[in-house]
């Protein structure tokens, strides 16, 4: 119920959603003043929203920075990656379809040919309504072959649904054979709050690493000041969703 639940609360948390919500009520409700307040509200979150520089600030204060590899001066028995990056049920079945965030395999991979973890976790089933061909921890696992990491360096959960269930299912699958700080835990930058939360919360605290940046270098240009971006939409919606997860996982008690 729950995974149904934050779906439907992702879904009403997209900002276009809301954009063109306050534009349907302009339209239906009847007082004269109501429809112009509306309808500029509307107006105003969709500036806000498509402005890059407004965008980015939001996203250099929320994300933790990134880590250079030279800072690293611990080693790690485990790298936990956590999924979230392939397309599934795409045609032909016979290769691996990446999305963004992306750079959390390639930069795992990184830490593993620097000798930083010695082994991959890769965690997570499947986070869609649907039902997949393959779930995307074994995709992950394929594509970590592919680039050069033998398969008994590769550890594999491929039953989760969302961050909650990685934690719970990597701490009972680590807990007689590893210790917490034995392991790097890595996901994208604007992701790592929650998860390192319910990884904390699961009983499973380990240090962290963060890639996928949705913020970029603060700019003052004209075009990152005043050109509306469809880029900053996206930011905004991903941002969003990761703040409703957030709070429905307050509520649950998973973090």
């Amino acid at each position: 119920m729950f995974f149904i639940l934050s779906k439907t609360i992702n879904f009403l948390a997209m900002p276009l959603v809301l954009v063109c919500l306050f534009w349907i009520a302009s339209r239906f409700i009847p007082p004269a003043k109501w429809k112009k307040r509306l309808a500029l509200t509307g107006l105003i979150l969709l500036l806000i929203i498509s402005n890059d520089f407004i965008t980015n600030e939001v996203a250099l204060l929320w994300e933790p920075p990134a880590t250079p590899y030279h800072q690293i001066s611990k080693k790690y028995k485990l790298g936990i990656l956590l999924t979230g990056v392939t397309k599934g049920n795409m045609q032909p079945d016979d290769r691996i379809y990446f999305q963004r965030g992306a750079d959390r395999v390639t930069h795992t991979l990184q830490l593993y040919k620097l000798g930083i973890i010695e082994k991959i976790l890769v965690s997570g089933g499947s986070g869609s309504l649907t039902k997949r061909a393959r779930q995307e921890a074994d995709e992950i696992a394929e594509a970590l072959q592919l680039m050069g990491v033998p398969e008994t360096d590769i550890l594999i959960e491929n039953q989760s649904r969302n961050t909650h269930e990685s934690a719970v299912a990597v701490k009972a699958m680590l807990q007689n054979r590893y210790q917490p700080s034995d392991c790097l835990l890595i996901t994208s930058a604007y992701h790592m709050y929650r998860s390192d939360a319910c990884f904390a919360k699961a009983g499973w605290p380990c240090d962290t690493f963060t890639c996928d940046f949705l913020s970029h270098n603060r700019k003052f240009t004209p075009d990152v000041l005043f050109i509306p971006k469809a880029e900053s939409v996206t930011i905004w919606t991903t941002l969003m969703r990761e703040w409703a997860g957030l709070v429905a996982y307050k509520f649950s008690g998973y973090i």
